[in-house]
């Protein structure tokens, strides 16, 4: 079952409520490559859910963001050492959010420290900048609670939609998730989108580094830290053989601010994940096989 090292938050402040909201709530698609036999916990109660928010220099887009948010248990916004008043303007608006602060760069290890953090029974994982939709999260919690293990967004099924991806980015998108499909036997319709969420018990499975301190190299991350923890994770899912269900998802324009995502260099970095992950996959293979006495994934 898949998970991510649990991580150390340097700094609380504590959780929030939201807003109540009324959602459209999309139909999920199933891939039938993936299956795993473990329950939602907890049968005939609520699971607690934690919304984990990477943020830099986002105080602009926390307003609008967080005026979207549903009812959660738990929100854990994880700065990436801001210079702006991200931090102050998170605690206005929900004063009882918990603030972690990340220890190394990039959205990967922000992530990472943010499911360490968590506390909930599912975790859900949005951006600061306003593209994805807060109101979705309710058609995520209710796929998990369908039986689903991972509930990854999708933006290219029935139903989903952007207004922010170019046509180079959308072609480069369609080429990895042929190439992951043909190596991995999965059928992912969106590769490189990080709206996800998973039940809290599988964060092992993605065997992420949170406690590491920055290495000394050029960038200062460590593999997984960057963008390419989006398809690191799906990956890692669909290795780990757990049922996996895309969620139509319409992705938003950021409303203030330049992303940082680069097409060409993190696109790289998203070929070479998909080499690194597919290595251990082929030597494990025959084990798999045996074992299970059935391919999977």
């Amino acid at each position: 079952m898949p998970t991510v090292d649990r991580v150390l938050s340097d700094e609380t402040a504590d959780e929030t409520g939201a807003e109540r909201s009324t959602v459209h709530r999309p139909i999920a698609h199933r891939l039938p490559t993936h299956r795993s036999a473990a329950a939602p916990p907890g049968a005939g109660t609520e699971p607690t859910v934690s919304v984990i928010v990477p943020a830099l220099n986002e105080a602009r887009n926390l307003p609008h963001v967080f005026a979207r948010l549903p009812e959660v248990d738990e929100i854990v916004l994880v700065d990436g050492g801001s210079t702006d008043d991200t931090v102050a303007v998170a605690r206005r608006l929900r004063p009882d959010i918990r603030v972690v602060r990340q220890n190394r760069r990039g959205k990967g290890n922000a992530l990472a420290c943010g499911f360490a953090a968590a506390t909930g029974d599912i975790i859900v994982m949005i951006d600061a900048d306003g593209s994805t939709d807060p109101l979705e999260i309710p058609s995520f919690v209710q796929t998990l609670r369908a039986g689903a293990d991972f509930a990854k967004g999708s933006r290219f099924g029935p139903r989903g939609g952007s207004a922010d991806i170019t046509r180079l980015r959308r072609a480069g998108n369609k080429c990895l998730s042929v190439l992951v499909n043909a190596l991995f036997g999965t059928r992912y319709s969106d590769l490189c989108y990080g709206y996800n969420a998973f039940w809290a018990r599988h964060l092992h499975v993605f065997a992420l580094d949170s406690t590491s301190p920055a290495p000394d190299n050029a960038d200062g991350r460590l593999w997984g830290d960057g963008f390419e923890i989006e398809t690191l994770l799906n990956l890692r899912a669909a290795r780990a053989d757990l049922d996996i269900v895309e969620v139509p998802s319409f992705e938003h324009s950021r409303i203030h601010g330049v992303s940082n995502l680069n097409a060409f260099t993190d696109g790289m970095r998203v070929l070479r994940t998909i080499a690194r992950e597919w290595r251990p996959r082929q030597r494990n293979a025959a084990k798999t096989e045996v074992r299970d006495g059935a391919r999977v994934g």
